[in-house]
C-alpha cells in the first residue's frame, strides 16, 4: 500500500478514536446513574447508590480518557 494511503488510514482511525471520547463520557455516566437508580429502587436506599454509581461513571469516563491520551499513536 502506498505511504500516502497508509497515513490517511492511520489519521482517519485516530480521528474516529478521538471522536469516540465525546461519547464515552455521557455513556459511562448514564450507565452508572441508571445502575445506581435501579439498585436504589431495589434496596430502597434512594438517592445514595445513584450518587455513588454516577460517580463511578465519571471515574470510568476519565479512565478511558487517560487511556486514550496515553497511547503513542502508532
Amino acid at each position: 500500500m502506498p505511504e500516502g494511503k497508509k497515513d490517511r488510514g492511520k489519521q482517519f482511525r485516530q480521528g474516529l478514536e478521538a471522536s469516540s471520547i465525546g461519547l464515552v463520557f455521557p455513556i459511562a455516566i448514564a450507565l452508572g446513574y441508571l445502575w445506581g437508580w435501579g439498585m436504589d429502587k431495589f434496596f430502597g436506599t434512594s438517592p445514595w447508590l445513584t450518587y455513588i454509581f454516577a460517580g463511578f461513571g465519571v471515574i470510568a469516563g476519565f479512565v478511558n480518557l487517560f487511556r486514550f491520551a496515553g497511547r503513542d499513536g502508532s
